[in-house]
This record gives structure tokens, C-alpha cells and sequence, in this order.
């Protein structure tokens, strides 16, 4: 290869060399650029992320507004539909008693006997009177039919008739009057059998064998109870605002603890028609039926009153409620994810539920918890959306990767 030939090939190369020089500088540069754009485009996303974590989170939900299958929950008391509490009408001591705690008895079932000395020896006497009384009667008629035979004939003075017949009246009077108490010692007597008033169960025995009764129906002083549990009243005291939602024939549903997977059904019998000034509620009594004697007189029960359904009433959780010194107010989500706190009216307090009378709309989202503190204007982010920021900084991201 001559000289010349070299000479006029480094030009050439010299060229080649700049431009691939060139080259690696504008891969380098555009390496740098899109390294640093990427960063940045990190950057605002952890930006927007950070500040969205920030933000208090809630739950919203729009008040319900389908007809609201609402009830009201309520304590109540069992009770026997008939109850009687057995005293002893007449003094003395338990001779004997037929029938325990638990017993099934039947109307006029003799449930004890009571010795009564004392009774009987006052009958004794009062039949001795008696006797006495219808002697002395008896003597005092004979006379007096005599007197009216000799007053006929002008023997005898009519004064003297006249007091041998008013005589006999006086002592028949007596007699009478002796019968009559020999009737009442009997009559009491009587009551020294102890018997069931009607059909039923011997829910209490308080006396035995030799105790000494006395006559009265103090309290603390029955000797047996019976009961007739076939049917259980249910005495509920219903809030003075429910009162009117609760007539009669209204169904209901009860459970008791002893029983926590059965419920019963009984209907609201009869109300008291008058609010307590004590407690501000209305006495209303429920009958249900206790073929099985599961029911158990006295105990307590948890009623649920099936109040009318209501469709024009919007309903919100009760944890929706904000109650404080400026009154009842619910937190709900603008457009904007804000929130604006609403003042409201209470239709029915449900329990879980809140029947709101007025400030809420169909299309309002409401805060199930509100947290401390809220006010108008609080940015919040909804559980479960994805926040505003993030999502334009993804769409942004996605944007330069394209």
C-alpha cells in the first residue's frame, strides 16, 4: 500500500470516529433525560401517595330508602296468666299437704288441711247457743199462741198478748241470729281445705307439716301458689313515642335466654292507654301461647315488637349519628370527596337503625363512622377507591411509558 493511499483514508476514519463519538453522547443524554424524568414521575407519585395515605379514610353509604322491615327491641316480664296465691282464711296448724312444688293440680283439689281447735270449739259453743236460742223460742211460741187464744175471750188484757207475741219475735229473732253464726263457724270450717282455684301448677309451697298459720293475706304469708301456665302474659313497657305504633294485634317475637335458638310468637292484647311520669313509657301486655310449659312465669324475655313498615323514611346507621352541643347531625361526601356535615331530625330511634325525619337526601354519601372532630370541608379518602392523585399520577406515568 503506498503512502498516498493512507493519506487519503484518515480523513475518512477521522469522520466515522466524530460521528459515533457523537452518537454515544446523544445515547447518553437521552439515558440521563429519561432516568431523571422517570425519577421525578416517581417522585410526584410517592408524593401523591403519601399525601392521600394522610387523609382520614372513610366509609360511605347512601341512606337506605327501601321499605324498612323495622322492629323494636324491648325487655320484658313473663308472667302466669292466672296466678293465685293461696292463704290460710282460719287460724291454726298444717295437718297435712297433698301437693309440691311443680305438681299439676286440678280445680278444687284439696292442697292442704289445717287444724283448727280453736274454730271448733267456738262451733261447738255456737251450735250450743243455737239450741238454746230455739228452745227459748219454741217456749216463747207455745205461750204466745196460749195469750192469743184467752185474748179472744176478753180474760187477759191485749197489752199482755201484745207482749207474749212480740216475745216470741224477739226469740225467734235469736234463733235465727244463732243460725246464722253456727252457718258462718261453718263456713269457715270449710276453709281449713286448702284448694286449687282452677287448673294449673303448684308454682309454690311456703308452709309444712305442724306450722302454725294465721288467718290474713299479708304479704310473704301465702302457703301455695298456683299458676296456670298454658298461656303467659308478657307485661313490656313501651316508650311514650312508640306508644301510638303499637296497637292491638300487633305480632311480636320473643326469646329467652334459656332457649337462645327458639323464639315464640304473641300478640299485643291490650295497652294501659296512660304514660308513666316516672319512666315515660306505656304498660302493654302480650299473650303468648306455653303448650309445652317451656315459658317459665317470672322470668325475663327479649321482645320484638314488628312496628308498620315505612318507605318515605330515609334510615342511616345509629354509629352515623353526630351528637353534640349544636344537636344531631350526619357527615356525607361531596363530589369532591369532602365532607359536609348535615343537620338532622330523628323520625324513630330503631336501635341499630335511625329513622331520619329531614336533612338527608336519597343520593347523599353517608359516613358510617365519622371520625372525632370532623367539620365541613375535611378532605377525606373512601374506602376502598383509589384517591384522585394516585390515580392521575398512574394515568400520567402510563402516558410517558407510551
Amino acid at each position: 500500500m503506498s503512502q498516498s493511499d493512507n493519506i487519503s483514508r484518515k480523513p475518512g476514519s477521522r469522520r466515522g470516529l466524530r460521528l459515533a463519538g457523537i452518537v454515544a453522547v446523544i445515547i447518553a443524554v437521552v439515558i440521563v433525560a429519561h432516568g431523571l424524568i422517570v425519577r421525578a414521575a416517581e417522585s410526584s407519585r410517592l408524593r401523591d401517595w403519601t399525601d392521600a395515605q394522610a387523609l382520614p379514610t372513610v366509609a360511605v353509604n347512601p341512606p337506605a330508602s327501601s321499605a324498612n322491615a323495622s322492629g323494636l327491641e324491648l325487655p320484658g316480664r313473663l308472667e302466669a296468666f292466672k296466678r293465685a296465691p293461696i292463704y290460710a282464711r282460719v287460724p291454726g296448724y298444717v295437718k297435712d299437704w297433698k301437693y309440691d312444688i311443680g305438681a299439676k293440680v286440678k280445680a278444687g283439689d284439696v292442697l292442704a288441711e289445717v287444724e283448727t281447735p280453736d274454730l271448733d270449739q267456738q262451733l261447738a259453743q255456737a251450735r250450743a247457743d243455737l239450741a238454746t236460742a230455739q228452745a227459748n223460742a219454741n217456749l216463747s211460741r207455745t205461750t204466745a199462741q196460749r195469750w192469743q187464744a184467752l185474748g179472744k175471750t176478753s180474760l187477759v188484757a191485749k197489752q199482755d198478748v201484745d207482749e207474749k207475741t212480740g216475745d216470741l219475735a224477739a226469740k225467734q229473732a235469736a234463733a235465727n241470729s244463732a243460725q246464722a253464726n253456727v252457718a258462718r263457724l261453718v263456713a269457715m270450717k270449710n276453709f281449713a281445705r286448702l284448694t286449687a282455684p282452677f287448673d294449673g301448677i303448684v308454682t309454690a309451697r311456703n308452709t309444712d307439716v305442724g306450722a302454725l298459720v294465721n288467718a290474713g293475706s299479708a304479704a310473704g304469708s301465702e302457703l301455695f301458689v298456683v299458676s296456670d301456665t298454658q298461656r303467659l302474659r308478657v307485661n313490656l313497657a313501651v316508650p311514650q313515642n312508640y306508644a301510638p305504633s303499637v296497637p292491638p294485634g300487633t305480632k311480636a317475637t320473643l326469646s329467652v335466654p334459656e332457649y337462645p335458638d327458639k323464639t315464640y310468637t304473641a300478640d299485643v292484647e291490650a295497652s294501659s292507654q296512660a304514660v308513666s311520669a316516672a319512666s315515660g313509657t306505656t304498660q302493654m301486655q302480650l299473650l303468648v301461647d306455653n303448650p309445652g310449659g317451656e315459658l317459665l312465669p317470672g322470668g325475663y324475655a327479649s321482645v320484638r315488637l314488628d312496628l308498620k313498615n315505612r318507605s318515605d323514611v330515609l334510615s342511616v346507621p345509629a354509629s352515623a349519628l353526630i351528637i353534640n352541643a349544636k344537636g344531631i347531625s350526619v357527615a356525607t361526601v361531596d363530589a369532591d370527596d369532602k365532607i359536609v356535615v348535615k343537620p338532622v331530625t330523628i323520625a324513630r330511634d330503631l336501635g341499630k337503625t335511625i329513622e331520619i325525619g329531614s336533612g338527608l337526601a336519597a343520593t347523599d354519601r353517608v359516613v358510617e363512622n365519622p371520625p372525632d372532630g370532623v367539620v365541613s370541608g375535611t378532605q377525606v379518602r373512601i374506602a376502598g377507591a383509589q384517591p384522585k392523585g394516585q390515580v392521575a399520577a398512574t394515568e400520567k406515568g402510563k402516558n410517558q411509558k407510551g
